[in-house]
């Protein structure tokens, strides 16, 4: 059974982390929805409310076949894909988002140009999904096409998903996603330039010195 105080815990991040992207950027009101998994249970925002109104006692929990383990609240439309992710990988977090630069480029081509080494942060140049339905098991399976060897992808004409091994993991990838989206946009849209990008072999070097990033406990 899982631990109450545990899954307290985890709703209390998840919702700060919800909030978080409506602060920075990467939503607009109710768009996008942010889940995590506690055991066998996944903890997800609720289907048409604003972040900035969740309290501890709208703690909204699914098992892993969909069906309502905890709180009243109706889950996300976008559950078939927060559960897609995991049942196919050791994800514990995912956070998906209608964030402007990386929508548009997702309306432009069929693989984000890996014109930054952060690409290599999520496993390699980030794929587009092809467009579907938002909400539907049609969607869940192009997402997990687009994320197979990669931890985010994009949603043609619709927005990003990215997952992790923690909700501030997830979240980060998600911003760096964002930021190269805007770069490549930005360089992109020069008159008579083309963006230089970079080879596997970089970026299969940027990916080792990555692994060694940050503090070491």
């Amino acid at each position: 059974m899982t631990d109450p105080e545990a899954l307290d815990h985890a709703w209390d991040e998840l919702v700060a982390t919800a909030r978080r992207t409506v602060a920075d950027g990467l939503v607009v009101g109710t768009s996008g929805n942010v889940s995590v998994r506690v055991g066998d249970l996944v903890l997800v925002t609720p289907s048409g409310v604003r972040y900035d109104r969740l309290g501890p006692g709208d703690l909204t929990a699914v098992d892993l076949e969909g069906r309502q383990a905890r709180g009243t609240l109706r889950p996300t439309s976008e559950l078939p894909m927060h559960l897609a992710v995991y049942r196919a990988t050791g994800a514990t977090a995912v956070v998906h988002t209608h964030a402007v630069h990386a929508t548009a480029v997702s309306t432009l081509v069929t693989e984000l140009p890996p014109v930054h080494y952060m690409t290599a942060a999520l496993g390699g140049p980030v794929r587009v999904a092809p467009y579907a339905l938002y909400g539907t098991e049609e969607l869940a399976g192009n997402m997990l096409a687009a994320l197979r060897d990669r931890t985010g992808c994009l949603l043609r004409n619709h927005g990003t998903i990215v997952y992790g091994d923690t909700l501030d993991e997830a979240y980060d990838r998600t911003a760096q996603l964002e930021w190269m989206c805007r770069v490549w946009l930005a360089a992109a849209s020069l008159p008579g330039r083309m963006p230089s990008l970079l080879t596997p072999e970089q970026l299969d070097a940027a990916g080792e010195q990555l692994r060694g990033y940050g503090q070491r406990r």
